[in-house]
């Protein structure tokens, strides 16, 4: 029964959503962390109490008196041999693009303008810019659900955007990339590392 349960505890976390929710609004951009239903602000922080002075004194004449240690220079490596590497980076980013789901997109533009005819001008701009933008998005993500509106406003003396993006992954498909990538990674840095050690690896 132990087991059963346990099992049933991994189907979960395996289909468990992580995800970023960024919002571009009035008061300025901001970054939530998503784990499932629960929502954690990445951006922007708690805003800390500012030093006071005698202690911005205090870790002046600390740090003046700290020893200054020069780091060696990092010799390069292999050209041929970090290629590989790259290899595998870019196939994870490009696997990882494809378990990316939009889970939300929410676009609100408002036209700004006195001149009826230059607004009509930008509002038709407008559109025919979210046209192009659209199918780019649509290629490289899944999008679930969307709502874009261009809407025009003579009283407003500036153009406004409001921007709200929900993009998840399940911990299932990361852990799955995680140790795909990881394995190809590890196999690459060995051959490199016994390529060091002047043998062969197969």
């Amino acid at each position: 029964m132990g087991w059963l349960i346990a099992l049933a505890i991994l189907v979960l976390l395996g289909c468990l959503p992580l995800g970023v929710r960024g919002i571009y609004a009035m008061n300025g951009p901001k970054a939530d962390l998503l784990i499932g239903p629960v929502k954690m602000r990445l951006y922007p922080g708690e805003k800390k109490q500012k030093p006071r002075k005698q202690d911005k004194d205090k870790k002046t004449v600390a740090a003046a008196e700290k020893p200054v240690t020069q780091k060696e220079e990092d010799k390069g490596g292999s050209f041929t041999d970090f290629l590989p590497l790259v290899k595998v980076v870019t196939d994870f980013l490009g696997d990882f693009r494809r378990k990316l789901r939009v889970k939300r997109l929410d676009m609100y533009l408002c036209m700004a303008g006195g001149d009826p005819c230059n607004l009509a001008i930008n509002y038709g701009r407008a559109w025919a810019a979210v046209g192009n933008l659209m199918p780019q998005l649509e290629r490289f993500f899944v999008i679930k659900k969307r709502d874009i509106q261009v809407g025009c406003d003579f009283t407003q003396s500036q153009t406004t955007i409001y921007v709200r993006a929900d993009i998840t992954i399940t911990l299932g498909r990361l852990l799955g990339l995680l140790l795909r990538y990881g394995w190809r990674a590890l196999k690459e840095y060995m051959i490199i590392t016994n390529k060091r050690k002047g043998g062969a690896m197969k």
